[in-house]
């Protein structure tokens, strides 16, 4: 199996030469269908959101990465995805579209996903993905309930990476307590062929979905 393209992520791939994940990295996984408007978006705008708060050199060792269950293999991202990405001064150049294989789920620490549907089909690959795949709204509806208090000071002993550890366990442990109020709350819906208004909607769902999930794992709130 192919590994992930390297430059993808923040930093380059921290993995060992057989592809064995090292400890000194997480890595954040964004799934959609196409992987050519939603998890594009979801990626760079997690990039964008991490490097603004934490700045370029701190970010070393959270790597942000997409694919799509039925990806367009080496396209590029939609106009209108791109055009979202540009309005909130995110940058969409150099994207590559990538079909989602077992060894970005065998990697990954953290998997969000756009749909329901998205987080069955990569749980069901296997990996043990269950414990940490979650849809983003899912994942940002458990993460505000989690107390900051009782995760890892991001200055301490592991930095962001130890602390973005906790956080995944600890929504984990929340996921049979604190459910949806319906089963659209948890969906981010395709804009796939749709106007630049409908994309721009889209783009404003994810962003607002993002950012408790960023300050949760940075402990750093969006500045204003």
């Amino acid at each position: 199996m192919t590994a992930p393209d390297e430059g993808r992520g923040i930093a380059g791939p921290r993995t060992d030469d057989d592809g064995t994940r090292r400890d000194d990295a997480f890595r954040i996984l964004h799934v959609s269908t196409g992987n050519v408007c939603r998890s594009p978006i979801t990626e760079r705008l997690t990039r964008h959101a991490l490097t603004h708060r934490l700045g370029a050199s701190a970010v070393d060792g959270l790597i942000v990465e997409s694919a799509g269950t039925w990806g367009h293999e080496g396209a590029p991202m939609e106009a209108h995805a791109a055009t979202v990405l540009s309005d909130f001064g995110a940058d969409p150049a150099g994207f590559i579209g990538r079909e989602l294989l077992d060894e970005h789920v065998i990697r990954a620490d953290l998997v969000l996903t756009a749909t329901r549907d998205h987080r069955a089909q990569v749980i069901s690959m296997g990996h043990s993905a269950g414990l940490r795949t979650f849809t983003l709204k899912e994942f940002n509806r458990l993460v505000r309930a989690i107390d900051p208090a009782t995760l890892p000071d991001p200055e301490g002993s592991g930095g962001v990476v130890a602390r973005a550890r906790a956080l995944v366990q600890a929504a984990a442990a929340l996921r049979g307590w604190l459910l949806a109020p319906s089963e659209e709350a948890d969906e981010v819906h395709d804009p796939y062929g749709a106007p630049i208004t409908y994309f721009r909607s889209i783009g404003d769902e994810i962003h607002q979905a993002l950012d408790p999930v960023v300050t949760a794992l940075t402990g750093v709130p969006a500045r204003a």
